[in-house]
């Protein structure tokens, strides 16, 4: 039987969430909210995101997990986005209740796992497959089988229905994918560690992580901010519109973050993918003057907190800047994050060890 712990070494407040404890060691990333910085496997991530495909981000990360070279995992991810396209008529199949999310969930729990195929990959693979499909299927339309000889990014936007995906949008895609690649032990991550140290398949702690992403304190934050920009207009309103929503004490979405004490990496990163992009695009510079006007009333109206912009405000304006829907903004985020999931729950399940953290007990004592 395992030792109870002493309850005079129980020192971490539940009420905090448990900001601070550390969980597990990884090797996967370092999220460095003092500094502004954000390390993948010893690179920061403005030397991955839009310096190399998302595949080869991919295969940075899997390093010692999963053993090909990026030509490989390309052919090997382009495989598995094949095999994953036999379980889309349970998708086609499903209730028209469903949303989008649920239907990925759907596919993702009815995907054979191939035993001569890593899991990491056959997952990752599947659901750029499972997020076009059941976007199509939502609106009426019949899925588009995947092309295994593209790029994860030119052949999600070209199943979404895009036949010749501009290839400006397949570099902002893809840029973006990379960025949200991990992100240490946020919630969904931390969930996928938990499910996979009981040596459960990758699959099940992927599901696991997707639940957790769904909810609103954690995945839903970048559809909110283009609510937010639509709201204001024009550059002109910005000020007095953002100035009456901290006087509501309203939150401004795309503003602060838990961990950053300083500006989002990963906001400059989506930033300057959209440099990229048509110039003319009137919601990308008004989103400029927003930023500006929100930074400027922050700091007077709140001069003893950090807030900056995080990556959510130009993760809605870079998506919507290539045709996403903003409905579709965490189904996209579970797509880019998945391969991070994968290499949690592979590093947790190569130290063998099983989560079991413990909790003090508050409740009456018995008579």
């Amino acid at each position: 039987m395992t030792k109870a712990p002493d309850p005079g070494t129980l020192t971490a407040d539940p009420a905090s969430g448990l900001e601070g404890v550390v969980a597990a060691h990884t090797g996967l990333s370092d999220v460095d909210g003092r500094n502004g910085q954000l390390i993948l496997r010893g690179k920061r991530i403005e030397d991955l995101a839009g310096k190399v495909w998302f595949e080869d981000a991919i295969l940075h990360l899997w390093h010692s997990y999963v053993f090909c070279d990026a030509d490989q995992l390309r052919k090997a991810m382009g495989e598995a986005r094949q095999a994953a396209f036999s379980s889309v008529p349970l998708i086609e199949a499903s209730s028209g209740k469903l949303s989008t999310y649920e239907r990925m969930q759907l596919g993702l729990a009815a995907l054979p796992l191939d035993p001569d195929r890593p899991q990491a990959v056959t997952i990752s693979g599947a659901l750029p497959v499972f997020l076009a499909a059941a976007c199509r299927v939502s609106e009426g339309e019949p899925p588009i089988a995947p092309d295994p000889n593209l790029t994860t990014a030119e052949d999600l936007l070209r199943m979404m229905g895009d036949e010749e995906p501009d290839a400006e949008h397949i570099a902002a895609l893809d840029r973006y994918l990379v960025t949200i690649l991990d992100h240490g032990l946020n919630a969904s991550t931390f969930t996928a560690r938990v499910i996979g140290s009981t040596e459960a398949d990758i699959k099940q702690a992927v599901l696991g992580a997707m639940g957790a992403l769904s909810g609103p304190l954690h995945g839903g934050a970048p559809g909110p901010v283009l609510d937010m920009i639509d709201a204001i207009g024009a550059p002109e309103n910005a000020a007095d519109w953002i100035s009456e929503a901290l006087t509501r004490k309203e939150r401004l979405m795309g503003f602060g973050h838990r961990i950053y004490r300083t500006r989002d990496p990963r906001a400059d990163v989506l930033k300057a993918g959209l440099k990229t992009l048509d110039a003319k695009n009137p919601k990308v510079s008004l989103a400029e003057k927003i930023e500006e006007a929100a930074l400027t009333a922050l700091r007077k109206v709140k001069p003893d907190r950090a807030l900056d912009t995080n990556v959510e405000f130009y993760t809605a304006v870079l998506l919507d800047a290539i045709g996403i829907d903003r409905t579709l903004f965490t189904p996209l985020f579970a797509v880019g994050r998945t391969p991070g999931w994968c290499a949690h729950v592979m590093e947790q399940q190569a130290t063998g060890k099983l989560i079991r953290p413990a909790s003090l007990y508050v409740g009456p004592k018995p008579a």
